[in-house]
């Protein structure tokens, strides 16, 4: 028997494994929802005076429990979209759309890990559990189910669903009535709206395709990016909000990033090529989250 053969084939199917989960849990959409949980529990610390070494094991409940619910989200919306997804080229390699994972399976991990992840914010903060309930509840329920499939209101009511990630993060130590994490409530609901445009211009023809009232598909490409517009517009006031709790270095960041971004708004109502538009919008909505979180964490160390 070829052992090296055998632990080869091993190996293989475990990355090919590793892959399936990543596509199942799309691995950028969980980071990007884990990071504000994250970045609100320690602003929370830092702003009520509190120790991470006094909080380590609500810390790993945070992590653990919000990971799962967040998890369990994103894989109910795999499983009931599994017919849309097999009609865009941007998600063929879902295990739901390959066949590598059976519908029932992921109904039950979706089930399984949401089950357990709120049972674990429960042992944190009735407050902080809530948040994840609603987060959960406005994603599977409002989202998914109802809205995704009749409605171009689908991208504010996901954008809301996001949007609890900070309040979650910051309850498990404090009461989220604060203007940190009401802040942060407001630019990740303002924020993912031309973050999710983006998508939406630069997958027209998938949604198209597959049927989905996304925003382009109903009123048009222009009419989008100047909806995209008018939402970076409505991050402005973010930089003069934080001006007190952070500082001028945040200030002076944080306008940058914003005007940038209308500045590059501004230009995909004169560009021609908007799929290319589409993607560096895309790409820059990222870097501006990135960096706006990153840099509170340091501002706070």
């Amino acid at each position: 028997m070829n052992t090296h053969n055998t632990s080869t084939h091993s190996s293989s199917k475990f990355i090919n494994l590793l892959i399936d989960i990543k596509y199942l849990l799309k691995g950028k959409v969980l980071a990007a929802n884990v990071l504000p949980v994250f970045t609100a529990y320690w602003l929370a610390l830092y702003f009520n005076g509190e120790n991470f070494t006094d909080h380590w094991v609500l810390f790993i409940l945070t992590m653990a429990g919000s990971t799962l619910v967040i998890s369990g989200a994103l894989m109910f919306n795999n499983w009931f979209e599994y017919d849309l997804d097999k009609k865009m080229d941007r998600t063929q390699q879902r295990p739901t759309v390959t066949g590598s994972f059976p519908l029932k399976g992921v109904l039950i991990a979706a089930v399984a890990t949401t089950v357990i992840g709120l049972a674990l914010m429960l042992i944190t903060t009735i407050e902080a559990a809530v948040y994840s309930f609603l987060g959960w509840f406005f994603y599977v329920v409002l989202y998914t189910f109802w809205s995704k499939r009749r409605y171009t209101i689908n991208t504010i009511i996901g954008s809301i669903s996001g949007a609890f990630t900070p309040l979650i993060g910051w309850a498990v130590i404090a009461p989220a009535a604060h203007v940190v994490p009401i802040a942060l409530f407001y630019i990740l609901i303002i924020w993912q709206i031309p973050h999710t445009l983006a998508i939406a211009v630069k997958r027209l023809a998938d949604y198209t395709r597959a049927g989905v009232p996304m925003l382009p598909v109903v009123i048009g490409v222009d009419a989008t990016i100047r909806q995209n517009l008018y939402y970076v517009i409505a991050l402005v006031p973010v930089p003069f909000i934080l001006l007190g709790t952070f500082g001028w270095i945040f200030f002076t960041v944080s306008l940058i990033l914003t005007l940038g971004w209308i500045f590059l708004s501004v230009k995909g109502l004169q560009t021609d090529n908007k799929e290319r538009w589409a993607n560096i919008n895309l790409k820059y909505s990222l870097i501006y989250l990135i960096i706006l979180f990153i840099l509170m964490i340091v501002l706070t160390i």
